[in-house]
């Protein structure tokens, strides 16, 4: 079996965001075959293309990080109808200067929660338009949209509704098929 190195993205710059919990969960009920690395991005500072010429070392960093995963994973909370302004600010960090485009045939699938009935649906709609243009071939099913509820999630990432977990626990098995098929017709270059 194929081992593939995932890194992950979550949405929310909070240290406590339900999302991260959601993220640890998505990675303990992952199946054999993929390792998972947060990839982080709160340091980043704004994006301009006055830094195109002399990209900062913690961008650079990021790219790297990005360029160097097999697979990604975002776990966003939707924040006004969209995705958090720092997510949507990381992305550009990895995708410029035009022509470095990190995030180009990184086969990617999105999800998140929310306390809201929809959990994060319209958020993730924005994204999948933004992977879109950045040509990071997407998971388009399974969709994950998690109405969090106090207790759904531990701090450890256990699930503690079963029906929650079978979801969780499918969405990563799709996710692994979908990486299989995406590298084995398109494998990533270096």
């Amino acid at each position: 079996m194929i081992a593939f190195k995932v890194g992950y993205l979550v949405g929310s710059l909070a240290k406590d965001s339900i999302n991260r919990k959601l993220a640890k969960a998505l990675t303990r009920l992952a199946p054999e075959g993929m390792t998972f690395n947060e990839i982080s991005f709160g340091d980043l500072p704004l994006y301009s293309y006055d830094h195109d010429a002399d990209y900062p070392p913690v961008a650079n960093a990021f790219k790297a990080a990005i360029k160097g995963s097999d697979a990604l994973l975002i776990v966003t909370p939707e924040y006004n109808r969209s995705i958090p302004g720092a997510l949507k600010n990381a992305i550009d960090w990895g995708s410029r200067p035009w022509g470095t485009n990190s995030f180009a045939r990184i086969p990617t699938a999105v999800i998140g929660t929310s306390p809201g009935a929809i959990g994060t649906a319209v958020g993730q709609q924005h994204l999948r338009s933004i992977l879109g243009f950045l040509n990071a071939p997407q998971m388009n099913a399974v969709e994950g949209y998690i109405q969090f509820t106090p207790g759904l999630i531990t701090d450890e990432g256990e699930v503690t509704v079963e029906e929650t977990e079978t979801f969780l626990r499918s969405y990563m098995a799709e996710f692994h098929a979908h990486v299989t098929r995406v590298l084995t017709v398109m494998p990533c270059e270096d």
